[in-house]
């Protein structure tokens, strides 16, 4: 009785009404459960531990960064695996630094040539050896100061290829040539050239999971102005095939029309476009009777895309190839490299100029990539629940994986020390 009196009696204020006991799995209906969805999948990425760690990239590799015609002789900006760069040329060779002054921390890129060969910081002209990275004058503090030849500027190797400058961002350890590292075909045959070197935001690995991606164009890209008059497959079943330091996508069947049961028929087909191959191909993944490129033919490549580290992209068409680049700037941006190549050679390379210029410049590289661009802009993964075609972006983390686990043990050999990802 005096409890409920109390109660009764209670100001208004202190009467809170009792919360209802969260319901148990148990007791949750059909309905609850069904609202609340159901969300297997992978939370992380920590099955391929050195992948989950890149997020700024992969360092001992080369990255194409500026158009070498961009490159003077005053410095340019570059931000690379999150490191500050600038790169200049001098003597008609470009030359990479650290962007930080270690006086004060200003920018070297401020600052401009005041000696052949150097590079002298825009505060107090600190002045460093564009080469060897040696501090050579400390201009504030007169030719005798003590300053000099206790300090050096580290510098980055650089080379130029296919029209750019790129750099190498390592541990420590001398780069391997960068012939090596590009397309072999590209080494090896002449071709003309058309490219695009493009800021964008998102991680790299987004971009370049995006472009190894199986399912993305067949439903993404339908849309594409460059794929308008172009057949698509509804679906393809697919096998990777690993090739040296590339593994493929090897197209097994294609599928042009699909009936979903319960919902209607899909189709990659339209009377406006042109008709699918009777048999399943591998170079392009459209429908194309073009004849194959001699030098495209001659590579036997396994699968239309191929992908290698440090994630580099190659899509193999009757008559070109394209390649992209992904290039991490830092965990939250990176640059978009599209690369296309024409193995023709003489008056035969004519055509590719208008192509490249009057189409496939703000066709393929344009409006086709832009789509990719605001897919990589809004991906948030993990967590992820990956299905079938997904193969593919397993077997590309994996190659990353293993591939930096033989550098961390190739450089571990040599007395250089990786610190394992956390």
């Amino acid at each position: 009785m005096s409890e409920t009196l109390d109660s009764q009696a209670a100001p208004a204020a202190e009467r809170v009404p009792k919360k209802a006991a969260p319901t148990s799995e148990r007791t949750k209906t059909p309905a609850q459960r069904k609202r609340e969805g159901h969300l297997p999948g992978r939370q992380d990425w920590s099955s391929w531990p050195h992948y989950q760690a890149a997020a700024a990239g992969f360092r001992g590799y080369w990255y194409p960064v500026v158009y070498s015609s961009q490159v003077g002789e005053r410095p340019v900006r570059i931000k690379l695996l999150g490191e500050d760069i600038f790169v200049i040329r001098d003597k008609g060779v470009v030359r990479g630094m650290a962007n930080r002054c270690p006086h004060r921390g200003v920018p070297l890129s401020y600052g401009n040539k005041q000696f052949p060969g150097t590079i002298s910081c825009v505060y107090h002209g600190w002045t460093f050896d564009l080469e060897t990275g040696d501090l050579k004058a400390a201009i504030t503090d007169g030719p005798e100061s003590p300053i000099c030849g206790k300090v050096t500027q580290p510098t980055y190797h650089v080379e130029e290829r296919l029209g750019m400058v790129w750099i190498f961002v390592g541990d420590g350890e001398e780069p391997h040539p960068i012939d090596e590292q590009l397309p072999e075909e590209l080494v090896s045959n002449a071709a003309v050239i058309g490219s695009r070197i493009m800021p964008r935001e998102g991680n790299w690995r987004f971009a370049c999971e995006n472009g190894y991606d199986e399912g993305h164009a067949k439903y993404l890209h339908r849309t594409a102005l460059w794929r308008l008059f172009k057949a698509m497959p509804v679906w393809n079943t697919t096998k990777i095939v690993k090739r040296g330091r590339w593994i493929y996508r090897v197209q097994q069947e294609q599928y042009w029309d699909a009936d979903f049961p319960g919902l209607g028929k899909w189709t990659g087909q339209a009377w406006y476009k042109s008709k699918p191959p009777k048999t399943t191909t591998n170079i392009g993944n459209t429908g194309s009777h073009r004849e194959v490129n001699p030098v495209i033919a001659e590579q036997d490549f396994p699968g239309f895309a191929s992908v290698s580290m440090p994630g580099v992209l190659r899509i193999a068409y009757p008559t070109f190839i394209h390649y992209e680049f992904y290039v991490p700037v830092d965990a939250d941006n990176h640059l978009y490299v599209g690369v296309m190549a024409d193995f023709n050679k003489g008056l035969k390379t004519i055509p590719f100029y208008f192509k490249y210029l009057g189409a496939v410049r703000w066709l393929f590289h344009g409006q086709f990539s832009g789509q990719d661009k605001w897919m990589v802009e809004v991906t948030d993964a993990p967590p992820e629940k990956l299905y079938r075609p997904d193969d593919s972006l397993l077997q590309w983390r994996k190659l990353a994986e293993d591939t930096t686990e033989d550098r961390v043990d190739a450089l571990a050999e040599q007395g250089i020390d990786v610190p394992e990802p956390a």
